[in-house]
């Protein structure tokens, strides 16, 4: 299994400027080789691929020394094969009938990191991380790297706030999933309460970006007053930016320790397959991201893998709408709250009996709901 570990690395002002101007390099890479193929189409009708475009690295690097030749030739070719990537994904699309999407220019402040191949041009040496032109970073390496794992990639990154991380991408051997004689839990995800466990449990949705939202309309009203370009605009661009990332800090902590709790104590995790995408476009648009379910499914998933233990996920139609007790449907509106079956007088909550459903599925195979969760009456 592939996965990634990410550090926080604290250059000193050398080398984050050195760092910049890699980063840079790479943005006018990615640009120059971007406007090749748009003219190479639009002038001779001739498809430029990766190949064609790697094979000039060599002799550019030659010719820019101190521009581009500073830049490790593997993490030039990582530009090279982003810039091919961009381009698949857009002649798939295209076959697909979706939203194309023609690939774009980098302008400064959206290219935001480099890829490297792990032992060319980085490596990890003595506690630091060593970048060929830029010298030994000092990491916080909060936890260690697996000893039985292979890095394939390493990538380097800069986020909004000018901070410098590291991510390494690599390899494990697949864990097998054993009954490790932990209880089952269903978990139904909800916006009155952010997630309802089969056991009764419910926990309570945060709203990370609801709460803060008053305080960052706020500071982006004081930003619209200013003149753009000015120190004070820019001043306020880092503020909100910088609430921004709180916010995202606060979902992602609570939601690392809640999948770590889960997976800690249960051993079977079902959960709904939704359609987030969908659900996305509707009025509840705002709250579903601040509340990001997605995320914490991931997190859940590769967190159970790690743990040995299994999740799974079941047909989400009617979780809310069948008694988990004797199978029946019991129609409900959605300011309906409580589940009260009126053939076998089961009482509960409304979201604890759709995660109750929700693990009879996952433990009958995610059965869709028409096959049955039980005889339906």
């Amino acid at each position: 299994m592939k996965r990634s570990y990410k550090f926080r690395l604290y250059p000193t002002k050398e080398q984050a400027n050195a760092l910049d101007f890699l980063l840079e390099q790479g943005r006018l890479l990615y640009n120059a080789a971007l406007q090749e193929r748009r003219d190479a189409w639009r002038f001779q009708k001739v498809s430029i691929n990766y190949y064609h475009q790697a094979n000039q690295l060599k002799e550019i690097r030659q010719d820019d020394p101190d521009g581009l030749g500073k830049l490790n030739y593997s993490a030039c070719q990582q530009v090279l094969r982003r810039l091919d990537k961009a381009f698949k994904s857009f002649f798939r699309r295209c076959k697909l009938g979706q939203k194309p999407g023609f690939p774009r220019f980098k302008g400064k402040g959206w290219f935001s990191s480099l890829a490297f191949c792990y032992g060319d041009g980085l490596r990890l040496e003595n506690g630091r991380l060593y970048i060929q032109n830029v010298g030994h970073i000092r990491i916080f390496q909060h936890r260690p790297i697996p000893n039985d794992s292979i890095i394939k990639q390493v990538v380097i990154k800069q986020d909004r706030l000018n901070n410098w991380y590291v991510i390494f991408q690599i390899e494990l051997p697949d864990v097998a999933v054993v009954p490790n004689g932990k209880p089952e839990v269903g978990v139904d995800m909800g916006l009155e309460f952010f997630a309802s466990l089969s056991t009764g449990e419910q926990i309570d949705n945060p709203r990370w970006f609801r709460t803060s939202e008053e305080k960052l309309a706020t500071t982006q009203r004081k930003r619209s007053r200013t003149k753009k370009g000015s120190k004070r605009n820019k001043q306020l661009r880092y503020l909100v930016a910088k609430q921004h990332q709180h916010i995202a800090n606060q979902r992602r902590d609570f939601q690392h320790k809640l999948s770590h709790r889960l997976v800690s104590e249960f051993g079977f995790i079902a959960v709904e397959d939704l359609n987030i995408k969908g659900l996305c476009r509707s009025h509840v648009s705002k709250s579903m991201g601040d509340a990001a379910w997605a995320q914490f499914i991931a997190m859940l998933s590769y967190k159970a893998w790690s743990a040995g233990s299994e999740v799974v996920e079941v047909d989400p139609r009617h979780t809310s709408q069948v008694c988990p007790e004797c199978g029946c449907i019991v129609k409900k509106s959605l300011s309906d709250r409580v589940h009260d079956c009126p053939h076998c007088g089961y009482v509960v909550p409304r979201d604890i009996a759709a995660s109750q459903v929700i693990l009879a599925r996952g433990k009958a195979g995610t059965l869709p709901p028409h096959k049955g969760l039980l005889p339906q009456q």
